[in-house]
């Protein structure tokens, strides 16, 4: 990153980003363990509702401050306010800024310094990839204070079997860095000194593809998961049709043919 990070409102959240596309946003809270209080997911949406409008955007990345990645909700803020009504806006803010990371249409990375806790890996589970350190831990254990973990449930389900999901959420227990990786909720586990040079392989070998390409395969991508198999097909068979109309599809396919690299190689890189 080669811009000065741009602090979001009261420095909850920073924001850089490069002449490459690459934006990265920060939480920026680290003597609360980056918990997810109100002001923190409304500057998040704001955050994803302006880079999804750039079309300059190629990557985003999610990165944290401090010893914890994401702690989850504020429970002194949520124990403050003991209205159904309030947990009612409260759970569907934070369901609006999850789902918003899936529409992005880009690919959104999680940094994962460290723990990452019930909102917190939510959040890890929502983003498309993970790369994370090896001595950080992960679990959905609002059962410990009484509270199920049932909105972190919905992306854990989509990263895990169904048993091992299970297990987290009722019994509360973690998993290290290597036991998230097996389980699909993190792509990579590197030693702390290597963490940013594995965001920036995966960053790099997104920016060398065409960006709407990647923009209708994510769309496409999470649609068809959601689908049986016969509309999954049918779904995906009218994109790819789309995705050759587009001139990075026919340059790529006709570069080959020609059995040299295509010329959108060297714009994109």
């Amino acid at each position: 990153m080669t811009a000065a990070p741009v602090q979001g409102e009261d420095g909850l959240v920073l924001h850089q980003h490069d002449a490459r596309g690459v934006h990265r946003l920060t939480l920026n809270s680290p003597k609360s363990f980056n918990v997810l209080g109100e002001a923190v997911l409304g500057e998040l949406q704001r955050q994803f509702d302006a880079i999804g409008a750039d079309p300059t955007a190629r990557v985003l990345v999610i990165a944290a401050e401090g010893k914890a990645f994401c702690a989850g909700h504020d429970l002194k803020q949520m124990k403050a306010n003991p209205q159904l009504a309030y947990y009612q806006r409260l759970f569907a803010q934070c369901s609006k800024m999850m789902l918003s990371i899936q529409k992005l249409p880009m690919p959104v990375i999680a940094r994962v310094q460290g723990l990452a806790t019930a909102a917190g890996c939510q959040l890890v589970a929502q983003c498309d990839l993970a790369v994370s350190v090896d001595t950080a831990r992960f679990g959905v254990n609002g059962i410990d204070v009484g509270l199920f973990c049932a909105t972190p449930s919905v992306p854990l389900v989509r990263n895990m079997a169904l048993k091992q999901a299970m297990e987290m959420l009722v019994t509360g227990g973690f998993i290290d860095a290597e036991e998230a990786r097996a389980r699909g909720l993190v792509n990579r586990v590197v030693p702390a000194e290597q963490l940013d040079a594995a965001v920036d392989a995966l960053v790099n070998a997104i920016l060398a593809k065409p960006r709407e390409a990647i923009a209708a395969g994510k769309e496409l991508f999470y649609r068809q998961s959601e689908l049986g198999i016969e509309a999954a097909y049918q779904l995906a068979g009218q994109t790819m049709a789309c995705n050759m109309m587009l001139d990075v599809a026919q340059e790529g396919v006709q570069a080959f043919i020609d059995k040299r690299a295509p010329a959108w190689r060297q714009t994109l890189a």
